[in-house]
């Protein structure tokens, strides 16, 4: 983790509402993983106290880059819209824990929901670098709202469901699952907390559906890992990408808590933002 000066490159409106911004940012993008966020000060210290987190949605080592994207919902983020190239920001990071990726998965299917895209997006670069298939399958209540194609590998199959049917499958994305599982070899999800519990109950049942077998060495298959490390998630079939609210974003504030299947609270800012769905109590207290 460090603090960093970054400057903005580009700010464009992408979507109604919705920005992406490219940062230089030597550090992070050499030293960031698909599933971090930066936590960053905005400039305005007149009343906008907290800095804001931000997902990596892109990093690129080769021009030392970084992007975000983020849709306007208060004083915050827009006070991010008013910058300009050239401008500097103050950013902390990379913060969190990234997703893992089996070394055997082939066939990733990459699940988002509206803003969600930013949560996942870095993880189809990664993929596609290391030779892997990935299928993104994205949500949004209109056409108004799709994540545009063009800013997505040629490489990446993009299936769109839209609430009204304006594009894509008519209905939620997770409509689309059952089409896909059989073929992925592990899932990555980020989006409202709905869209995440509804596909952690089709994760749940996958096994006993479909007859699949865990990802695990066929010699001491049986040794299990700790819930939560790195190894137990490379495991899991599906990751999810937390969307909390956050104070301090180094796990001290206690408020972006959400409670784990063991009871023990988690914080998303640190033992998170990424999870194997699993992990979490989907159906008990949510939240602080």
């Amino acid at each position: 983790m460090h603090l960093l000066g970054t400057e903005l490159l580009e700010a464009r409106e992408i979507l109604p509402g919705q920005w992406l911004q490219t940062y230089h940012a030597p550090e992070l993008a050499t030293g960031s993983r698909a599933g971090q966020f930066v936590h960053v000060r905005t400039g305005d210290l007149s009343g906008l106290v907290l800095r804001r987190p931000f997902s990596i949605h892109t990093l690129d080592a080769a021009t030392g880059t970084i992007t975000i994207h983020f849709r306007t919902v208060g004083r915050g983020t827009e006070w991010f819209t008013h910058l300009r190239p050239g401008d500097n920001v103050d950013m902390l990071g990379p913060l969190g824990r990234p997703f893992e990726v089996d070394p055997r998965s082939q066939h990733l299917l990459l699940i988002a929901g509206g803003l969600g895209m930013a949560g996942v997006r870095a993880l189809a670069d990664e993929a596609i670098r290391a030779g892997r298939q990935v299928t993104l399958l994205f949500g949004a209540a209109s056409a108004r709202d799709v994540y545009p194609t063009s800013l997505l590998p040629d490489e990446v199959e993009y299936v769109v469901a839209t609430d009204d049917g304006s594009m894509g499958h008519h209905g939620f994305v997770t409509d689309l699952l059952p089409r896909y599982e059989a073929w992925a070899d592990q899932a990555f999800a980020c989006g409202p907390e709905p869209m995440l519990q509804a596909l952690a109950r089709l994760a749940a049942t996958r096994r006993s559906r479909m007859g699949v077998a865990k990802l695990g060495r066929k010699r001491g298959a049986g040794k299990g890992h700790a819930v939560g490390s790195p190894l137990a998630r490379r495991k899991a079939f599906l990751q999810v990408s937390m969307e909390q609210r956050m104070g301090c974003a180094i796990g001290a504030c206690l408020g972006c808590v959400v409670m784990a299947t063991s009871g023990v609270p988690q914080r998303v800012c640190r033992e998170g933002p990424v999870f194997a769905s699993e992990e979490i109590d989907w159906e008990g207290a949510w939240g602080r």
